[in-house]
């Protein structure tokens, strides 16, 4: 009995000693996690407040230079090029540096703080994806958990602040009440708005956002009639309550930006209110546009190639709940 008795204590040690062993790892695995989780990266630079400027003294020249260097009509943008190219990826990191220079508490006009926030909102995710391509989509780098998240963990240094894109879109500039920023701010996506060649600049700022919400509603990917049914892009299920209410009276506060026919459909009051499928694919074009023989378009223009809706054929391909949102909320997961 006694032997019987020291070989029971003897496994019942060893698996004592596993079990530690086992739980002394999982923690280590949990804990080296949960500080990727937490990993944070920064773009831009801090600034003494003595050498911030307002933003109305923020020059977005360089930014609009790599714009038409890079960036096509229709938004697509020639990312393994800027990739290859030092010189020009130092230069949208110098742009960054420039953005951080802007003081959130100085005065400035409306108009050139939300010129400031879309370019920052778009120069910081052009960044956040020239930094970990060759990607296929930047919802490869939007943990919910567990890792790097795009939106929440890379942060631009702005005044004495630094802002994620998330906190860029959701506490600043939706919070500006200017809703066309919808079809301004670029989150790197055949889904997306196309990304203007253009910086935004202060004084075509309200130019620019109108020619860029016609655009938006003119490519089939983000508006089509199906007998009495508007069917509009996720981003208006997602933030459609920015503009209206409801959803028809979304359609109707923005319907003098649609084709004739969504146009007609939405004056008759006879309509319903559907929603496409989003397409999480780069936004990635194989050349820069200029490489390519393509015209750069002037500031704010609304001219695109017949046919070309920047969508790849079936481009309502993403993850099942990829993109899920409560309808209205207005946040991405």
């Amino acid at each position: 009995m006694a032997n019987i008795h020291n070989g029971c204590e003897t496994r019942f040690g060893k698996m004592r000693n596993a079990v530690t062993s086992g739980m002394a790892v999982a923690i280590a695995l949990i804990t080296t996690l949960a500080g990727t989780a937490t990993a944070q990266e920064t773009a831009g630079r801090a600034w003494p407040a003595a050498q911030q400027v307002s933003m109305d003294r923020i020059n977005h020249t360089s930014y609009d230079q790599l714009l038409q260097k890079y960036v096509d009509e229709n938004g697509l943008v020639a990312y393994k090029a800027w990739h290859a190219n030092a010189s020009d990826r130092q230069a949208l990191q110098q742009y960054l540096a420039h953005l951080s220079q802007a003081s959130l508490s100085q005065p400035a006009s409306r108009e050139a703080q939300l010129a400031y926030w879309i370019n920052a909102y778009n120069a910081v995710t052009l960044e956040g994806i020239l930094r970990v391509y060759p990607t296929s989509s930047i919802r490869n780098h939007t943990a919910k958990v567990v890792g790097y998240n795009i939106w929440k963990n890379l942060l631009l240094h702005a005044g004495d602040q630094r802002l994620s894109l998330e906190d860029i879109e959701h506490k600043v500039l939706r919070k500006m009440n200017e809703p066309r920023i919808h079809f301004a701010i670029v989150c790197a996506s055949i889904g997306c708005p196309r990304l203007l060649n253009r910086a935004y600049f202060p004084q075509s700022l309200g130019e620019q956002l109108a020619v860029n919400t016609q655009d938006f509603f003119s490519r089939p990917q983000n508006l089509q009639v199906s007998g009495n049914t508007l069917n509009m892009s996720k981003i208006m299920e997602w933030y459609g309550t920015d503009f209206a209410q409801s959803p028809q009276q979304q359609a109707q506060v923005l319907a003098k930006y649609f084709p004739g026919p969504a146009q007609q459909l939405v004056a008759s009051g006879n309509f319903r209110v559907g929603y496409l499928g989003y397409d999480w694919n780069l936004n990635e074009r194989a050349t820069p546009p200029n490489a390519a023989g393509s015209a750069s378009r002037g500031s704010g223009s609304a001219s695109r190639s017949n046919g070309s809706a920047t969508q790849r054929n079936g481009s309502a391909n993403r993850s099942n709940g990829s993109a899920t949102q409560n309808s209205g909320s207005g946040t991405r997961n």
